[in-house]
C-alpha cells in the first residue's frame, strides 16, 4: 500500500497499467461465517482506494488459465487514502469517482455496487477467517482504464479524503 499523495515509478512487466477505483473498508473485529446483518459492526472505517492492475499480465494469465494475482498484488499497487471511522461518515448515498488529470474516467453511486459491503464482508469470512485490522477492497465500477507516465488519478468517495497518486517513469 502507498499513502495518498505520491509519486510511484511505473510497474515493472507491464505495459498497461490500469486504474480501479474502490471503497476500502477496515476491520476492527474478525471472523467467520459472519451474518451479513451483523458485517457492519465488524468494521471500523473506511477510505479511497486504487486497486492498480497490470491488465497486461491479466489477461495473459487468463487466457493460460492460471492464477492472475501477480497482475494485482506487485509493489506499490494499491494507493490509500487517509482512513475514516464508520462512525464519522454515513456513505448511503456517497458516489464513488475517480479522475485521471481531472478528466472523469469511473462515476458510480456506491449503492449501485454490485457487492453491497456487507455482502462482501459475509462473503469473505465463508472463505478465510477474517481478522481485525483487514483491509477489504469492494469492487469498482465500470469505467477503468490505462494509467501513463506522468498522469495523475484521484478517487473520490463522498465523506472521505481522496487516495491520489501520479505515475512517475
Amino acid at each position: 500500500m502507498v499513502p495518498s499523495g505520491r509519486t510511484i515509478p511505473y510497474p515493472a512487466a507491464t505495459a498497461d497499467l490500469h486504474f480501479e477505483a474502490e471503497l476500502a473498508v477496515l476491520l476492527e473485529r474478525g471472523g467467520s461465517d459472519i451474518d451479513p446483518a451483523d458485517a457492519l459492526g465488524h468494521v471500523w472505517g473506511y477510505a479511497c482506494a486504487n486497486d492498480l492492475t497490470r491488465r497486461d499480465l491479466q489477461a495473459e494469465a487468463k487466457k493460460k488459465g492460471r492464477p492472475w494475482d501477480m497482475a494485482k498484488g506487485f509493489d506499490r499497487s494499491c494507493i490509500l487514502g487517509p482512513l475514516t471511522p464508520a462512525a464519522d461518515v454515513d456513505l448511503s448515498e456517497s458516489t464513488i469517482t475517480c479522475t485521471v488529470d481531472g478528466e472523469t474516467r469511473q462515476s458510480s453511486l456506491l449503492a449501485a455496487m454490485i457487492w453491497p459491503v456487507p455482502d462482501v464482508i459475509a462473503y469473505l469470512s465463508g472463505l478465510v477467517e477474517l481478522q481485525p485490522g483487514d483491509l477489504i477492497l469492494t469492487g469498482t465500477p465500470a469505467g477503468v482504464g490505462a494509467l501513463e507516465r506522468g498522469q495523475t488519478c484521484e478517487v473520490r468517495i463522498d465523506g472521505l479524503e481522496p487516495a491520489v497518486v501520479t505515475i512517475g517513469n
